[in-house]
């Protein structure tokens, strides 16, 4: 087994539980302190849950962001002491959900909530270490397209998202895919 899939093994999600207000704080100071003590191989991903809403004002519709799990934060990490010491000691992190105190590790989130969390947001639930560019040849392993071939029109690289043309039925067509269902074609 190599050290990708091991590291992907290990990776969990997690829950911190904040002060009301202060997400998207603790999520940057997370980031920044991952980064700055060098933990970047342990701490991976800082999601605040989100979701749009439309609501109607004075006639108009108007968008507004809102806090699915207000107080709430997610973390992908791979769960050590350093890691637990960075993420636990951050400001406005009261602690983690999931423990039983006195310095005991949480548990994590099951796979199951994490990818009903993150598609409502439209994010992917895993990360790929790949880079796709416009232009660039696929072919779509998984989904409703799988086994056909197309090229990339545009990259979502924050939301892990493609879309590629594929010809269907003798026509062109646009298809909305996430990282994970394509492969690069050598």
């Amino acid at each position: 087994m190599d050290r990708v899939e091991t590291v992907e093994q290990e990776k969990n999600w997690y829950v911190l539980h904040t002060y009301s207000g202060y997400e998207n704080k603790v999520k940057m100071n997370i980031e920044s302190r991952a980064q700055s003590m060098n933990m970047e191989n342990h701490i991976f991903r800082v999601v605040v849950p989100e979701e749009e809403e439309i609501e109607m004002k004075d006639g108009e519709e108007k968008k507004k962001t809102k806090k699915t799990f207000p107080g709430y934060v997610l973390v992908e990490m791979i769960m050590s002491d350093e890691s637990w010491y960075v993420v636990r000691n951050t400001p406005g992190v009261t602690g983690f959900v999931g423990s039983h105190g006195a310095g005991s590790k949480p548990a994590p989130l099951l796979d199951e909530e994490i990818s009903w969390i993150l598609k409502r947001m439209g994010l992917s639930t895993r990360t790929r270490d790949v880079e796709f560019e416009k232009g660039e040849n696929v072919t779509i392993v998984e989904g409703a397209f799988n086994g056909l071939s197309g090229v990339v029109e545009e990259v979502d690289s924050e939301k892990g998202k493609l879309k590629v043309l594929i010809e269907m039925f003798g026509r062109e067509t646009i298809a909305e895919l996430e990282y994970e269902q394509v492969d690069k074609i050598n």
